[in-house]
């Protein structure tokens, strides 16, 4: 737990002080009921199909109330870390490793770069560090709507109007954040077709009616819309190929938003899918590429090997900047069994295909015949990096939550710097008190 210590920073003393000490909320539930039900201030036009009252039955513990303070400092750190990654990433020795790896899929090059990668950290005193990569980071719009319903803010910015309440940070401009999302997909589509008009989004999940981050399919799909941009929502089960193009029944489809979870489209129900990505019958982002080469979890041995990345030529400075924020992590091996074992209670063990804490094991949880199973499975031994804590109001009463921060991410520039609160092992969006937080900079 982030506490404050002599090792910390002032800033970092004080972001740490205000999440254990101010436990008041920042949240307006009126303006994200509005911000999650329409777009704009059409009362047809722009309606998304979330209503606040089935959300909050389903899903009622999605959102925070409280903010977490973070040091601009260490949401500096956390950049410079990104940028580091895209410049070691785009070396010929890291592509040569990482596709020499990866599934056939993944050594298609598209012309297209990622929508969405999401640096996930842990926040303490030796500064942000690096906890996974993903292709797959779900909840950017849903923190961009968060955003518009905080009682502190700039003036225009979509805050709250009515209670102007001053909280010692400076939430993000959501308008602006949203602005470049919407600017990221018109990037992706440009990047492979040039000037031609874009004009239909699917956004494709196994059976997406019943995923749990539905609501945000809903909330692309009217933000597309507001940009003149059809959208649908499909099963990839329901996409076809004809004359060299992708299909949903009679609509063609122009650009796939991938919210699949079966990274290299292995899977028979993906079978389309894969044929349309590898002949680029359809502009697919995020994709099998970006995943070998960002988001597999033996990147993070790669990134932590120090010696091995100056031998690719990586940067002197960046390779300082990833020594500094990028935990040492190594591949789980059977001929070194004994010793991952010993030291296990400061590992972390997660595979290398894995996503949202999947199969994944802190050491001192794990037993002797879990590890047995583990040990010849592909995974990676991070070590363990806590998170820090959120102290907050539940009921009443003062609890503790850990949090994560994530940076949402396109080209190596942070887009949306957003928070989880939970307790037990991984983020859950279960938990009460917890869920998507604003990020408040001190």
């Amino acid at each position: 737990m982030l506490t404050g210590t002599d090792r910390e920073s002032p800033g970092q003393a004080l972001a740490a002080r205000l999440n254990q000490s101010d436990l008041r909320d920042s949240l307006d539930v009126e303006e994200l009921r509005r911000a999650l039900e329409r777009f704009g201030d059409q009362n047809d036009v722009g309606q998304t199909g979330i209503s606040w009252e089935a959300l909050q039955q389903t899903h009622p513990h999605l959102f925070a109330a409280a903010p977490i303070y973070v040091d601009a400092a260490d949401r500096l750190a956390m950049a410079r870390l990104v940028a580091a990654v895209e410049r070691v990433v785009a070396l010929p020795g890291w592509q040569l490793r990482t596709l020499a790896e990866a599934p056939p899929s993944a050594r298609h090059v598209p012309p297209t770069a990622c929508a969405f990668l999401g640096y996930d950290f842990h926040l303490g005193a030796r500064g942000p560090q690096l906890i996974e990569i993903n292709t797959n980071a779900g909840g950017g719009l849903l923190c961009a709507r968060l955003l518009r319903a905080q009682k502190a803010g700039k003036e225009g910015s979509g805050a709250c109007k009515v209670d102007r309440t001053v909280f010692p940070g400076r939430f993000d401009d959501a308008e602006a954040i949203e602005a470049a999302f919407l600017a990221m997909f018109r990037e992706e589509w440009r990047l492979a077709r040039g000037a031609a008009p874009l004009s239909r989004i699917a956004i494709v999940d196994d059976t997406p009616e019943s995923q749990f981050l539905r609501p945000e399919f809903l909330l692309f799909k009217a933000l597309f819309a507001a940009a003149g941009i059809e959208a649908v929502i499909a099963d990839p089960r329901a996409l076809s190929l004809r004359a060299g193009c992708l299909w949903l029944d009679e609509l063609r489809i122009d650009l796939v938003y991938n919210r699949l979870t079966d990274f290299s489209f292995d899977e028979p129900a993906h079978a389309v899918l894969r044929e349309a990505w590898l002949s680029d019958a359809a502009v697919v982002t995020p994709h099998p590429h970006a995943h070998a080469l960002y988001a597999d979890k033996r990147n993070l041995v790669a990134l932590s090997d120090i010696d091995w990345l100056r031998s690719i030529g990586a940067p002197a400075e960046d390779i300082a900047v990833l020594q500094a924020g990028v935990p040492p992590a190594w591949m789980l091996s059977p001929a070194q069994a004994d010793i991952f074992w010993e030291n296990r209670r400061n590992r972390f063990f997660k595979p290398a295909a894995g996503y949202a804490g999947r199969a994944a094991y802190r050491g001192d949880k794990l037993t002797r015949r879990v590890f047995a199973e583990i040990v010849n499975a592909g995974y990676v031994a991070q070590t363990l990096i806590p998170p820090a804590e959120r102290r907050i109001l539940v009921d009443g009463l003062a609890r503790s939550l850990k949090f994560d921060v994530r940076n949402f991410v396109y080209r190596g520039r942070v887009q949306l710097v957003s928070a989880r609160l939970y307790q037990g092992q991984m983020t859950n969006l279960r938990t009460q008190g917890g869920g998507f937080a604003a990020v408040a900079v001190v």
